[in-house]
């Protein structure tokens, strides 16, 4: 608890500073190098790609709760459709902004450690670093492309939903409802895909946190 307090306080002292820079620097006073950083924000990318996961499925049940509607209290359902709707886009832009957050931190770790190799006056001690750059830096960009593929299936994912949504917001009666029956197992193939990046990118995550303490410095 008292590291995420120190975390959130230098945050928005950065935040206030208007520089990254002065983040990571402040952040290295108090003993977190970017490292320990990159390690926090792959960890905080992995949480929301695994929230917005269960929002998004979510959504897609409540939709197809709508769709299949055969009596009852319409409105309600479609209230529940909408609130979980708005769920799923607060999770899929806490996505994109931890994702931002990676490569951010992720680029300056790398410029960093690239600059320090010119420091070694051992050759062997500057070829296993230059080694142990090469490798994390080729997992990081793995797990980084996961990332982005997954965030790429954001938006058709949510797209179809949000159209339905808004179509049965002025049309909210029993026809229309039926009619978006044959629209279900689109969003359910779109949601789909979106599921599938989202493990992957999930356990390129894992298992870059694994490996960054052993092969980074």
């Amino acid at each position: 608890m008292k590291r995420n307090r120190i975390l959130a306080l230098l945050a928005a002292a950065a935040v206030l500073a208007g520089c990254e820079t002065a983040y990571y620097s402040a952040m290295e006073t108090v003993g977190f190098a970017k490292r320990d950083i990159l390690a926090s924000r792959v960890e905080s990318a992995r949480d929301s790609q695994a929230e917005a996961k269960q929002e998004i499925t979510d959504a897609l049940a409540e939709f197809g709760k709508v769709v299949s509607y055969d009596g009852g209290e319409l409105e309600a359902r479609y209230e529940r459709l909408a609130s979980q709707l708005e769920d799923s886009e607060r999770a899929a832009e806490r996505v994109r902004s931890r994702i931002a957050d990676v490569d951010g931190v992720g680029e300056a770790l790398f410029r960093e450690w690239e600059r320090e190799l010119d420091q070694y006056s051992d050759a062997k001690l500057r070829a296993k670093s230059a080694e142990q750059l090469r490798a994390t830096r080729s997992r990081y960009d793995d797990m980084l492309r996961a990332m982005r593929r997954a965030e790429a299936k954001l938006e058709p994912a949510l797209a179809p939903m949000r159209d339905q949504v808004l179509f049965l917001k002025h049309n909210l009666n029993a026809r229309a409802v039926a009619g978006l029956k044959a629209e279900l197992a689109q969003v359910d193939a779109q949601v789909n895909q979106l599921v599938r990046e989202l493990d992957r990118a999930i356990a390129e995550a894992d298992r870059f946190i694994a490996d960054l303490g052993t092969n980074a410095g």
